[in-house]
């Protein structure tokens, strides 16, 4: 099981390796080391050389020049050492400048795999997926393959941030059992559960004070606060990734509570926070804001109500960025945050709004026209 990143190449790092010391061939964006199979050719180790540092797909599939059987992919296959970083002056966002005859020519983000959003939407073949990556096989339930994977967590980190989609966008077998169903949380159960709860606690505050101008105000402050409570959550919880353990039980947890949206971002029923998951997340929220406005219970609770309202508008805006066709200001948003799971994971947590991204210097950059 591979315990480490594939690395990426510029087209200059892969043609330097052109001797029998040390040899790389290209197929696609596939970078291949073939060094130990030189002396193993049928043909002999100078064909091989011929095409040192070069693009072999095309000699590949000419049976005029020689017929390579299954045998000769499957070496590949083990030979894989890492990826192309660019091909044909690829830009920084995923697309190449020029292709051959001065075409324009698609490319893939060597980090995700990906190219575009719509990407995002397209069935992953999964055997081919798991025969060349080696991490998750879709054909199977994803819980014990996490658990008893034995994954680094730099591997981990860069397959579970390369999308796939299951097919026709249905939800991937998570634990294949009685849970399965406990797994999958519809949108609309989050205004149903916490909306009423709000309800409740906005009622309760105004008894307190007795009119609806103060609980507006710690209400808003609440809303307010938690734009940038998403931020925090989103930038420092579900992506520690510097900080994860590198065990199972921290790669799991990080699986299970944001990664597997990054594998699977189409995944409609593993897009909003399961209400369990949100009260163990909210209760330190709730002591906090009777910290703060240690003053007043009233004020306190109005504020957490407020919070607790900012995030269901959060996880609703969520789910219909990725599945819903939205008014012109939300469209951009719908491109900004879905270039955060295609071009860079490492940006763009803003969710609802990119003013905190703009103030902490995390702003996904890119150019919407080409993505």
């Amino acid at each position: 099981m591979p315990g480490r990143t594939l690395p990426t190449f510029t087209i200059d790092e892969v043609e330097s390796h052109n001797s029998a010391k040390s040899c790389y061939v290209t197929v696609g964006k596939n970078v291949y080391d073939v060094t130990d199979f030189l002396d193993s050719h049928p043909g002999g180790a100078d064909l091989v050389l011929d095409w040192a540092g070069k693009d072999i797909g095309a000699i590949l599939k000419d049976e005029a020049s020689h017929t390579h059987s299954e045998a000769a992919y499957e070496v590949l296959d083990e030979s894989l050492v890492g990826f192309l970083e660019s091909g044909n002056g690829a830009s920084a966002n995923g697309k190449a400048k020029g292709g051959e005859n001065g075409t324009e020519e698609q490319w893939v983000h060597p980090r995700t795999g990906m190219s575009c959003e719509e990407d995002l939407s397209k069935d992953t073949d999964y055997n081919a997926d798991y025969k060349t990556h080696k991490f998750l096989d879709l054909n199977k339930p994803l819980f014990m393959q996490i658990w008893n994977g034995g994954f680094s967590k730099e591997f981990y980190l860069d397959q579970v941030h390369r999308p796939r989609h299951y097919k026709g966008g249905e939800s991937a077998p998570l634990f294949g059992n009685f849970l399965e169903p406990l797994s999958k949380t519809p949108w609309w159960l989050i205004p149903l559960v916490w909306w009423p709860v709000i309800s409740y606690g906005v009622y309760v505050a105004f008894q307190g004070f007795g009119s609806v101008a103060p609980v507006a105000g710690y209400f808003g402050f609440g809303l307010s606060l938690w734009t940038l409570i998403e931020y925090i959550l989103h930038r420092f919880l579900f992506h520690l990734d510097y900080y994860l353990p590198d065990n199972r039980v921290g790669i799991t947890a990080h699986f299970l509570l944001h990664g597997i949206h990054h594998y699977l971002p189409m995944d409609r029923y593993r897009l909003v926070m399961p209400p369990t998951l949100f009260v163990v997340l909210a209760a330190p929220f709730w002591k906090f804001a009777h910290t703060v406005l240690f003053y007043n219970w009233y004020a306190a609770t109005a504020a957490f109500c407020g919070g607790v309202f900012g995030y269901t508008l959060y996880d609703m805006t969520h789910y219909f960025l990725h599945h819903q066709t939205l008014p012109a200001y939300y469209r951009a948003l719908k491109k900004y945050h879905l270039a955060h799971h295609f071009l860079d994971y490492e940006n763009g947590f803003g969710v609802t709004s990119a003013f905190w991204d703009k103030i902490f210097g995390t702003e996904l950059v890119y150019n919407p026209k080409t993505n």
